[in-house]
């Protein structure tokens, strides 16, 4: 049995235990989720359509982990412009593997948390206590995104990262740049040492040492 479902805006051919690599979806490793926009669903020689959607019809899934897809390189250039851009992407994806399909009675539902492991989560920040990273030198809107993405969002968050994992965050960010001096300038500015940070500041160029 099989049957063609969508997915996060994608459409798929799935049959039970085969792993989906699909867009990222809310929730954690071991969730259980279900989708009910089945478009057809096969049984042997009985085939069932939809209008769009099989009315009743749902996939059921768990999700097995989150990752990143390979990286793709996107170039562009312009003719006697001297325009040169070159840019690289991951895809956030995450991997499922089918447990059901149900054709009729299924009722529709949103995603369902799995039993809680038993382990010591660590809350999550607040969005009223973020900082704005942009404030240090050599980081801009991108970069402060994709470090808030990573878990970073205050100043003292940035000053205790180590600068080579904060490379390894940043590395698909287009721009040669140097995050050597950020954990200095975050610990002036968690400490409010301002007038420090200016004058800093002003020994750098686009966060490095002139």
């Amino acid at each position: 049995m099989y049957a063609i479902v969508e997915i996060a805006g994608q459409q798929f051919k799935v049959a039970k235990d085969q792993k989906v690599f699909v867009h990222r979806l809310p929730g954690e490793e071991g969730d259980a989720v279900s989708f009910d926009k089945v478009l057809l669903a096969a049984d042997g020689d009985n085939i069932t359509l939809g209008a769009p959607a099989i009315d009743g019809a749902q996939v059921g899934a768990k999700i097995t982990r989150h990752l990143k897809g390979d990286k793709v390189i996107v170039f562009k250039k312009k003719r006697r412009k001297g325009y040169r851009v070159k840019n690289g992407h991951r895809q956030a994806l995450t991997e499922i593997v089918i447990e059901s399909i149900v054709t009729s009675g299924a009722k529709k539902t949103e995603t369902k948390k799995a039993e809680p492991k038993a382990k010591t989560a660590t809350p999550k920040k607040a969005a009223a206590t973020a900082d704005d990273l942009k404030k240090i030198e050599g980081i801009g809107p991108k970069i402060a995104e994709t470090l808030n993405a990573n878990g970073i969002v205050t100043f003292a968050d940035l000053a205790k990262a180590d600068p080579e994992k904060i490379a390894e965050f940043i590395a698909d960010v287009r721009g040669n740049h140097v995050p050597d001096t950020w954990p200095t300038q975050a610990q002036l500015a968690a400490d409010g040492k301002w007038d420090e940070l200016k004058e800093l500041q002003d020994k750098l160029d686009g966060g490095i040492k002139k």
